[in-house]
């Protein structure tokens, strides 16, 4: 690999990107001895799979010892065995039941396989059969899946929640009735909105199975994260002291060496000033060509399905400019909108050596097998420690060497980690949050609990303190009627829909938008109502399916927006007005290096404004045009941390602007902004989260707090955790913050460190010195 690297040094556009070069040695395997029923020992050694390793075996007992288990090993280290075993014991042994969870129906269809393949190995008469029960499947074939009861069936949460526990007693008693095992495979992916539904998904899946006197064990498959055990606990609903913890991977793996590659910056100020770099797209661009001529299996993962097909089609081009006609048809796009067969094309050919390289979404980033590749590009850093490693997984699997070349982009983690590769190699693995009690989602799965089985005061421990408030409001507006029984009170469904249908599993609120293209009237995309006030407002820029739109209406009657195709060069941003109300103080704490300020989690509503939109230059990121827009006041009630300003350092802030033209209140109002938009863009280093995820708000003076405050708010009604994590650790975060600001050596905010391309105030005002003046101060590291 050092001659693979010395090489990349020598490429035409290189100019000293590598920040950071990190050398993983090769690591051999351990085993341990299980003991396997012989049909099942021998169709595994059929297989190729002689021995056990070490974190396999662990986890076998464990489940054979009735524990709950929770698998957090890297890609590729063969979690699958873990759960494989036991649930085909079962089966065989006397037909206990498993459930298996996929997040994605192809994760779901390569479980099929492998398990299928597994299964006939064992001969007639195991008493073990696979099935799949998808959204892909007919109702004829829904219904022979049915007909056959298979002894391990694999699904989604989706399905769970309109299929299965809508017709339990119905359809389903025979599977919930001997139920033993459920697998949850990437739990570390049900975090947030969906991880908060999926929680409370799972309290009534268990529901079900007490009726039917069945208790299931769990086993949770994982990432590495911060925090497996707890996470896994809190979707479950089971006692975290339940748990078994499996976290040391003893598999075998080759060497790997980890690049951090940064674009260089423009030295042109026209080109955006400092902190403006070379577009991640093409350097990553640049060395997959290079690489898959050279002759090396790479894998190129990027955020956006477009991404992913613009650069696949760019890079087949450029190879065939090369002469490279062969290597140019075996390059392909992958991404979750291409058909089932087409996916399972480019895995096998992946897997086969058939196809030299592959533009990806986080869609191969999961389990999926593919084999062991050569070289794994990551265009831009994912958001997360956790997926990045996830895709670094795809390569050099077994004892094969293997090159993973992280790209940065411009914004601020990106840049805040290619100048702390520490931080990135060698930091704690983020936490993964979620909120089961969240009021805005409760309610309804309240109500779809007591449609799949009559609730019952004992029920509180399920779904939590606010339980019995649910009940009464449901029981008020007509949604659940109460029965006085000899067993105490009931409640039931009225029956007049089916709540599940009415909610969806994948976002919390309900309003939506539909985006129609006038030429014919089609609904191309629908959007939730928050996000298409902010997406398609009159005049916005809107890409779909490489084309692009502008917005010409947007009918919030009909809750319909019209878009017509444009050939516009620039994107927009819209501009508004926040303001938070703080409706209750939850929790509070001092600071460590200043007891005199308070950081609080609260319960806020935040009302948000959209006063107009910018159009912006993409190549330079300046603003070329304003105009005003005249849209309804938008409301969110979440939870938020926030905090004041000591009115010694505002005054030292003050005294630290009184040279600038602005003035002083501008680098005070600037600084307290940048600290904001700084700390917003870290939050995904400590936590499972995207930037979208949260929001924020400084203001010169608050009303409840009668100072300079400083809010970082839930962006999902109600909170998903998100906010009470960042809580706990607000401190690391201000610290991290000042670095990544101070690190920054532009002259006073850019991409890489305190603009947000989130920002409705256009970025404006904006001052680092006073930012990083405010948190040392609050953190008690000032020089």
């Amino acid at each position: 690999m050092d001659d693979l690297i010395e090489w990349l040094r020598t490429r035409p556009y290189y100019e000293g990107q590598i920040r950071s070069h990190r050398r993983f040695e090769a690591r051999e395997p351990a085993f341990a001895g299980v003991d396997l029923e012989p049909r099942l020992a021998s169709a595994l050694e059929d297989r190729g799979i002689d021995r056990l390793y070490r974190h396999q075996a662990e986890a076998v007992e464990a489940v054979r010892d009735g524990d709950n288990v929770v698998l957090a090993t890297r890609t590729a280290s063969g979690k699958s065995l873990a759960y494989t075993v036991p649930a085909f014991e079962r089966a065989m042994d006397h037909g206990g039941r498993t459930l298996y969870l996929g997040p994605q129906n192809a994760l779901v269809a390569d479980q099929l396989d492998t398990l299928s393949d597994l299964a006939r190995g064992l001969g007639f008469g195991s008493r073990v059969s696979v099935g799949q029960y998808t959204g892909r499947l007919s109702k004829s074939e829904k219904r022979e899946v049915r007909k056959r009861m298979p002894t391990v069936l694999l699904s989604n949460p989706d399905m769970v929640h309109y299929a299965l526990l809508p017709h339990a007693h119905r359809l389903w008693e025979w599977f919930f009735s001997s139920l033993e095992t459920v697998v949850i495979d990437e739990v570390h992916g049900y975090r947030g909105v969906f991880g908060s539904h999926v929680a409370l998904l799972i309290r009534r899946l268990k529901r079900v199975c007490e009726r039917f006197g069945a208790d299931p064990q769990f086993v949770c498959c994982s990432a590495t994260i911060g925090n497996p055990v707890e996470h896994a606990a809190r979707i479950t609903g089971e006692r975290e002291d339940s748990f078994t913890l499996v976290d040391e991977d003893t598999s075998g793996t080759g060497e790997t060496n980890w690049l951090l590659w940064n674009p260089p910056e423009y030295e042109n100020p026209d080109a955006g000033g400092s902190g403006r770099r070379r577009s991640g797209h093409v350097e990553t661009k640049n060395l997959f060509v290079d690489l898959v001529a050279r002759g090396h299996q790479t894998l190129a993962f990027t955020r956006a399905r477009q991404a992913a097909e613009r650069y696949a089609s760019e890079s087949a081009s450029d190879l065939r400019s090369r002469g490279e006609h062969d290597l140019a048809g075996e390059v392909a796009a992958y991404q979750a909108s291409l058909t089932h067969d087409r996916r399972r094309e480019i895995e096998a050919g992946l897997h086969d050596g058939d196809i030299a390289g592959v533009w990806s979404t986080n869609a191969l980033e999961l389990g999926v097998d593919v084999g062991g590749l050569d070289v794994v590009l990551i265009d831009g850093y994912p958001g997360t420690r956790m997926s990045a490693w996830q895709q670094a997984g795809r390569a050099g699997r077994g004892d094969r060497p293997a090159l993973v070349v992280l790209v940065g982009g411009e914004d601020q983690l990106d840049q805040y980690l290619m100048n702390h590769p520490a931080e990135f190699f060698d930091g704690d693995p983020e936490r993964a949050v979620s909120d089961p009690e969240n009021d805005h989602l409760l309610p309804s799965h309240v109500a779809c609990a007591a449609a799949e089985n009559w609730l019952s005061t004992e029920d509180e421990s399920k779904f939590g303190a606010p339980f019995p408030g649910i009940v009464s409001d449901l029981e008020a507006d007509g949604t659940l009627a109460r029965r006085e029984t000899d067993d105490g009170l009931r409640w039931t469904h009225d029956g007049s829909e089916s709540p599940q249908h009415a909610m969806s599993l994948r976002t919390i609120t309900d309003r939506e938008v539909q985006l129609m293209d006038s030429r014919n009237d089609e609904i191309i995309a629908t959007l939730a109502f928050d996000d298409a006030i902010r997406d398609a407002h009159p005049g916005a820029v809107y890409h779909h399916q490489g084309q692009t739109y502008e917005v010409a209406e947007l009918d919030l009657d009909r809750d319909v927006a019209r878009l017509q195709p444009t050939w516009a060069d620039y994107y927009t941003r819209v501009l508004h007005d926040k303001h938070i109300t703080v409706e209750r103080d939850i929790l509070s704490k001092p600071l460590s290096a200043r007891s005199d300020v308070e950081v609080r989690f609260a319960e806020v509503t935040m009302r948000k404004q959209i006063t107009g939109f910018e159009r912006r230059d993409p190549k330079r990121g300046t603003t070329i045009g304003q105009q005003l827009l005249d849209l309804p006041e938008t409301s969110l009630r979440t939870k938020a941390l926030y905090f004041t300003v000591p009115g010694d350092v505002e005054s030292e802030m003050r005294e630290l602007s009184s040279d600038r033209a602005e003035g002083r209140d501008y680098g005070f109002n600037g600084g307290i902004h940048a600290a904001e938009h700084g700390l917003i863009s870290l939050f995904p280093l400590r936590l499972l989260c995207d930037r979208g995820d949260i929001g924020g708000l400084s203001t010169p003076y608050h009303a409840h707090t009668d100072q300079s405050t400083i809010f970082i708010y839930d962006g999902h009604p109600g909170g998903v955790g998100i906010t009470r994590a960042g809580y706990d650790i607000v401190e690391g975060l201000m610290r991290q913050t000042a670095e990544l600001i101070s690190d920054c050596d532009c002259e006073d905010g850019c991409p890489s460190c305190v603009q947000s391309p989130q920002c409705g105030n256009a970025n404006d005002p904006l001052a680092k010195a006073e930012a990083v003046l405010l948190l040392e101060s609050l953190t008690g590291t000032r020089a």
